[in-house]
């Protein structure tokens, strides 16, 4: 696959640039790929739209307020984007620097009183490993908590504020797991309503924790698709999730790509990641034509031009190759046609 085959046209406006006014009142989209029937929706109504009695996994990550600032030694203003700590040393972090190229000149940056940071080495993929010292907080997070901003992501073209702080986080984050530098956005959508409601009718709900992070948003920079280097992130599997994916014979519901590569790749691995429960890297590459392992429908929202969550959605479509892409660019123009909000704080799609 080509990796020009993955790019659409996209109006500016249908990218969403805030929440919807109720969690649940985003609109959902819902295809049938035995019945190739397509339907439109209000979240709201998820639990009327579902079979009985699911297996439902969700990603129950929370969002590290990743994005703090600094000042050079000569007084010039750094922005760095904490991206994950070093398997080494939880004082050493990946993180981007904005001016990258002055703070990696400068060596040396901080905020009086709060921390300071050597950039210890300039990265091919453009980030930088910093090694900080603190004055007050025990760890790097806690810090972050107190003084940074949440990431929204580059096409939300404005910074973050109060509201975001609630809303670009799922109702059912897990606050003592902040280690994400993104959201999980198919879980945006539920309320508390909502997932009360799944429960009544009978469905299970499971949590996974998968660390989102940047390479998420990066777009597939080689000519064809195989060759594009995919990025690790971080999952962690409790008992009773990783008991379900290999016991629970009821068909599953995944809400987001990250709780599809999560499962995925455990169900790919299972009998060489030892222990219960499972933490380890994920570094599937899922993309048509792949066969499905765990998975039987997919709650997803509308993604980037050239991305690998693409590919990923274009394989649950069909395993083949053409047909799931092709059927992607139609229910995504259908999308455009009838003015979804797209990207992050957009909406849903359903696939049964």
């Amino acid at each position: 696959m080509l990796t020009e085959e993955l790019e659409y046209h996209l109006p500016q406006d249908l990218i969403a640039q805030t929440p919807s006014e109720q969690r649940d009142q985003s609109r959902l989209m819902l295809y049938n790929r035995d019945t190739q029937k397509l339907s439109h929706h209000s979240f709201s109504e998820l639990p009327s739209l579902l079979e009985s009695k699911l297996a439902i996994f969700r990603n129950n990550v929370s969002v590290l307020k990743a994005r703090i600032l600094g000042k050079r030694p000569n007084g010039g203003s750094v922005e760095c984007l904490l991206i994950r700590p070093s398997a080494h040393s939880d004082k050493i972090w990946k993180c981007l620097l904005k001016p990258g190229g002055k703070t990696a000149k400068a060596q040396k940056f901080g905020l009086s009183g709060e921390y300071t940071a050597e950039v210890l080495k300039s990265m091919e993929t453009g980030e930088y490993l910093v090694r900080f010292i603190l004055h007050k907080d025990i760890d790097l997070a806690a810090l972050a908590q107190r003084i940074g901003n949440l990431p929204l992501p580059p096409y939300v073209r404005r910074p973050a504020n109060k509201k975001d702080e609630s809303r670009y986080q799922t109702v059912y984050a897990n606050e003592e797991n902040r280690s994400a530098v993104a959201a999980p956005t198919a879980g945006l959508h539920f309320s508390s309503k909502i997932l009360e409601q799944l429960e009544e009718a009978g469905h299970c709900i499971y949590d996974l924790s998968l660390s989102v992070g940047l390479g998420t948003f990066r777009p597939i920079e080689t000519n064809n698709v195989k060759d594009h280097p995919m990025h690790k992130e971080e999952y962690f599997l409790p008992n009773e999730t990783t008991r379900a994916l290999c016991k629970d014979d009821r068909k599953r519901l995944a809400i987001g790509t990250t709780c599809v590569r999560a499962i995925e790749h455990f169900l790919h691995n299972k009998e060489k990641l030892a222990g219960n429960p499972v933490r380890t890297e994920a570094d599937l590459f899922i993309r048509p034509a792949y066969h499905f392992l765990g998975v039987d429908h997919l709650l997803t929202n509308f993604h980037l031009p050239g991305s690998t969550l693409l590919c990923l959605v274009a394989a649950f479509l069909s395993p083949n190759k053409n047909d799931g892409l092709a059927k992607l660019k139609e229910l995504y123009a259908e999308a455009i046609i009838k003015k979804y909000r797209f990207f992050s704080y957009g909406d849903a799609m359903l696939i049964i």
